[in-house]
């Protein structure tokens, strides 16, 4: 068994397409902007897991988004081989980073602001 789709609640998934995919690097799997649906995967394994981009609304999501997001946690884990060099990469795009670089047990890590709603983290792991 493996993970093929997951998702992350955003507030505009028109917006957060544009985001993961012109700014993250994220290639288009679905794209149907009437319908809302945006799903988008990796470019180093377009086959591997899909992540939607699943519309908040004004429901249940919207309140757990912020809670999550208040809280300071990461709606998601983003693996890359280089972390410094990741960071500033999106940096020179704007993205907006929340603190200095962590290290922890395994290795090192950093939230950022998707624009959408949600704190990402970007760990540094051989062979993301």
């Amino acid at each position: 068994m493996r993970i093929t789709l997951t998702s992350i609640f955003v507030d505009d998934p028109i917006k957060a397409h544009k985001f993961y995919t012109d700014i993250l690097g994220f290639m288009s799997k679905e794209y149907a902007p009437d319908a809302q649906l945006a799903i988008v995967v990796s470019p180093e394994d377009a086959n591997g897991t899909a992540l939607l981009l699943e519309p908040r609304g004004d429901s249940f999501a919207k309140e757990y988004q912020e809670n999550v997001y208040n809280a300071g946690l990461p709606g998601i884990v983003f693996g890359v081989n280089n972390l410094a060099e990741e960071i500033k990469r999106l940096k020179s795009l704007g993205v907006k980073f929340r603190d200095d670089l962590t290290k922890i047990e395994w290795g090192l890590q950093n939230l950022f602001e998707d624009s959408c709603g949600n704190l990402i983290m970007l760990d540094e792991v051989s062979n993301a």
